[in-house]
């Protein structure tokens, strides 16, 4: 089993409505899965999506700390042995900076379309030229124009894209929703390029 001495990813986005929490559960769920011990979600977020999602739906191996503040955060990433994955809130700069300044890599969900460039642009200028960063597009319409163009401005940037996660994976619908197989798979080699980026 990979053992690994507190190792926080962190996913952000200033934007709400992105796929923070379906990529911060199943970055978890895909941690558990490589054998990954202890892994820990870390929920700063208020509504606590993740929170809520794993106690409906509890993922062996994974275990939930709801830290919606500034100081829990900070002592929920600092006191724990283990991957811990950070869903960060939306709009609460605070809590976004407290837990960027403790990553050892982040994980940007971000949907294809011009409208959210900005954001992810604002987020990109919180992380630490030092931290390894990746984008991950969520929610795509494989094929559009959309989705390619987004890739391809990207790559103009030189920004990383570690993975395209298409619309039929997410957590969404709420608690009903099962962890996909093909999430997973998806989840896991994203899991892998944020491993291997902090080394």
């Amino acid at each position: 089993m990979p053992r690994v001495h507190s190792v926080n990813i962190v996913v952000s986005n200033v934007k709400g409505g992105v796929g923070k929490s379906t990529t911060a559960v199943y970055l978890s769920a895909a941690a558990a899965a490589e054998g990954y011990d202890p892994v820990l979600l870390i929920d700063a977020d208020r509504q606590a999506s993740s929170a809520e999602w794993l106690e409906e739906r509890p993922v062996e191996g994974v275990t939930i700390v709801e830290a919606p503040s500034e100081r829990t955060v900070n002592r929920a990433m600092t006191r724990h042995e283990g991957l811990g994955v950070v869903d960060t809130p939306p709009g609460d700069e605070r809590i976004v900076q407290a837990a960027l300044a403790l990553a050892d890599a982040v994980v940007i969900p971000t949907r294809a379309g011009g409208v959210e460039l900005s954001r992810v642009l604002a987020t990109l200028e919180m992380i630490d030229n030092k931290i390894p960063r990746g984008i991950v597009i969520c929610a795509a319409r494989l094929g559009t124009n959309d989705l390619e163009e987004t890739i391809a401005w990207w790559n103009e940037q030189r920004v990383p894209i570690w993975g395209v996660i298409p619309e039929r994976v997410g957590i969404a619908s709420g608690p009903e929703a099962r962890l996909l197989r093909e999430g997973l798979d998806q989840y896991d080699a994203i899991l892998r390029r944020a491993m291997r980026g902090k080394r």
